[in-house]
């Protein structure tokens, strides 16, 4: 390469390569103290060390549980990565919540970095959200940097089919990201041959537009002129590179995966033979380092690593009554604004007051995006909920994805770091399985697992619901599987109001929503749901999320004689229930949900004591439901108010909605099927 390296960059290197070796050899020698799973860096110091002393401050990184390396790199201190080994109050990254070297930064003077998840290869696709956000804020003129992406990962990591999705993605918007993969040829006890057919370089080379290199990762100068040169291209828009930097694994998997659990002797001396710091030693001695500066260089810091585990080892644990603390970020709506019904406005169907709302955003909010499978302006949505959206505001706001749930939502927890506001479709609650891995890993557990640092904001619009012979694969209903995933929030409106000022509470909330909007009230197709259809809310309403509404009230003649029930209910149960409401005189009180998390306890409650009876309606398949939790819930906090037991009524169980109208009918509740319920209800 004709560069000399700076001998101050190589004993800085080799510093830090030592500390790294001292700490692992700390926490073998303190097991007992060390008791929460750790992995470190042995035997990758050099690649990562060469990372991290290339990088600026407006860049990120992702970095991976084996990177603590990087971390020094990076000017984190021992101290800081054993207060998270330890689980001290004083972790700056989790708050002693998370596992070592899973970190989480937003402090200026460093690169950023978002969540870091255990799961292996999570982080391909947030990372490149990141990359796609810079991308983005530079076009709409919020970034006048030229910031990098560092997606750090193991070359096991490759095999899993997000890591496509994300280089796909990086490849198609020439993405200013480096995938660096350390190539240590263990996934735990499985060897590359067992495990792979190519290597990570090999595999890349299938990608056209995504460059590739490979690195002796064990050489510190090599690598470090390598990750710079890398990482200028990048910053010179010159597209994405994957790196693959081969390295030896000297440590244990895991603290709890032992290395000779799982490789003979020889093995483990033959990969000695790589470790790094023998070339860096030698490589100092070639620059004139004499033996006495290094003997000097380890006692300092070993002396440095000794006080820096009894610091730790001795600072304050977590108090106990901040386990519940950022599980969510605090919202600033917290109460409804604006006027619902204008005089001056028309009704609107509910597919519409989506759009006016998203329209809106986007209006106002440069830094909002949506994206989505079909979103873009040659269709605008399979629904037409985004019809004309492509054309107001151009390909780089509103446009495509493939069929790629994972990126759609997982890209959104990287996209948000850069200040980017992403709206993002899934195309029906059918097909969002796909999503769920990044939904429950990275977004839902971002705020809760940094302290709080970096809230996932974004709005994921699910069309879900059944009717008119949609079939088993369009037609689902998937609150209840979202409801048992805790960090998000959960909305559902029944008409177009609703819709409207509860999208906009959505994308001003600065934690993670789910809007599933009801297929078969968008366009009020149904028979008896021409209400879900509004007046246009103006531009400034609001309702903010976790409250209920009271959309059909009993008599107060019926509810003093003790002849009333009340109905819990959301989407197309309002409206089934509201149809069988009419089979009774004035007896039965409805409300509609709307959101289903948070829930509007209080109302929910105060009915229930009011009516003495009640029933759940729930357009999903009642076994084992959200209807069936609620219905606990009610039996538990209003016991002595009760007349009768919590009755819930939702679809058969069936693992599918059939596609004959007949079959359709035969398991979806249904007005006359509520009213029965009602009738036993009250007779009861």
């Amino acid at each position: 390469m004709g560069q000399v390296m700076l001998k101050e960059i190589l004993l800085k290197a080799f510093t830090d390569m030592y500390r790294s070796i001292c700490m692992a050899n700390t926490y073998e020698n303190n097991r007992k103290d060390c008791q929460y799973v750790h992995s470190t860096s042995l035997g990758h110091q050099a690649i990562q060390l060469a990372t991290a002393y290339n990088l600026t401050p407006i860049d990120y990184v992702s970095p991976y549980y084996r990177d603590e390396s990087i971390l020094l790199g990076l000017g984190f201190t021992p101290e800081h990565l054993m207060l998270q080994l330890l689980a001290k109050a004083g972790d700056y990254f989790s708050g002693g919540r998370s596992y070592y070297s899973h970190p989480s930064s937003n402090l200026k003077d460093k690169p950023t970095i978002i969540h870091q998840s255990s799961a292996t290869g999570m982080q391909l696709i947030p990372s490149t959200g990141i990359a796609k956000g810079i991308q983005y804020m530079q076009q709409v003129g919020k970034l006048d940097s030229t910031p990098v992406v560092i997606c750090s990962l193991g070359d096991a990591s490759i095999t899993e089919g997000e890591a496509s999705e994300a280089f796909q993605n990086a490849i198609l918007y020439q993405l200013p990201i480096i995938y660096l993969v350390q190539n240590n040829n263990w996934g735990i006890s499985v060897t590359a041959e067992e495990a792979r057919v190519a290597s990570a370089v090999e595999y890349a080379k299938g990608f056209p537009g995504l460059s590739t290199i490979e690195v002796d990762g064990t050489d510190f100068e090599l690598c470090y002129y390598t990750m710079q040169e890398a990482i200028n291209a990048v910053r010179n828009n010159e597209g994405p590179i994957l790196i693959q930097a081969n390295v030896p694994l000297l440590g244990h998997h895991t603290s709890g995966v032992r290395k000779e659990f799982y490789r003979t002797a020889d093995e483990l001396a033959e990969s000695d033979k790589h470790n790094p710091i023998y070339k860096l030693q030698w490589r100092l001695g070639e620059t004139g380092v004499s033996e006495k500066e290094i003997s000097d260089i380890k006692a300092a810091v070993e002396a440095e690593i000794s006080q820096s585990f009894s610091a730790a080892l001795n600072a304050p644990a977590p108090m106990a009554d901040s386990a519940l603390d950022h599980v969510f970020a605090p919202t600033p709506i917290t109460a409804e604004k604006g006027e619902r019904a204008p005089k001056h406005k028309e009704k609107v169907l509910m597919v519409d007051a989506a759009l006016f709302a998203i329209q809106e955003i986007l209006e106002q909010h440069p830094e909002a995006l949506l994206f989505g499978q079909d979103v873009g302006k040659r269709l605008g949505g399979v629904f037409r909920e985004a019809a004309t959206l492509g054309e107001k505001f151009g390909d780089h706001r509103v446009f495509n994805t493939a069929i790629q749930e994972a990126y759609i939502v997982g890209s959104t927890a990287g996209l948000c770091a850069t200040g980017a506001k992403p709206i993002v479709e899934v195309q029906f609650a059918d097909y969002i399985w796909p999503a769920l891995n990044q939904l429950v890993c990275e977004l839902s557990k971002s705020c809760y697992l940094t302290n709080g640092k970096f809230p996932i904001q974004m709005i994921l619009r699910v069309p879900t619901g059944a009717y008119g012979g949609g079939g088993p694969y369009h037609s689902g209903s998937v609150e209840s599987t979202l409801l048992s995933i805790k960090g998000i929030k959960v909305v559902y409106p029944s008409n177009a109001a609703d819709m409207k000022g509860l999208m906009k509470a959505a994308f001003y909330d600065p934690n993670p929503v789910v809007m599933l909007e009801h297929k078969g009230l968008y366009w009020s197709k149904v028979p008896g749901t021409e209400e879900a259809k509004t007046i246009e809310p103006d531009s400034d309403y609001i309702l903010p999320l976790g409250k209920a509404n009271i959309v059909e009230k009993a008599s107060t003649e019926q509810l003093n004689k003790g002849n009333s029930c009340c109905i819990i209910t959301y989407g197309m149960g309002v409206y089934w229930a509201k149809a069988a409401a009419k089979n009774f005189d004035q007896q039965v009180e409805i409300i509609d949900l709307r959101t289903l998390y948070p829930l509007d306890d209080a109302l929910v409650f105060d009915t229930v004591k009011r009516h003495n009876k009640c029933l759940i309606v729930t357009e999903d398949v009642a076994l084992n439901s959200f209807a069936q939790a609620l219905a606990g819930r009610i039996s538990s906090e209003c016991f002595q108010w009760l007349d009768a037991p919590v009755e819930v009524i939702g679809t058969a169980t069936v693992p599918a909605i059939p596609i004959h109208l007949n079959l359709e009918a035969e398991v979806l509740p249904n007005a006359n099927k509520v009213s029965a319920k009602i009738k036993a209800l009250l007779n009861y």
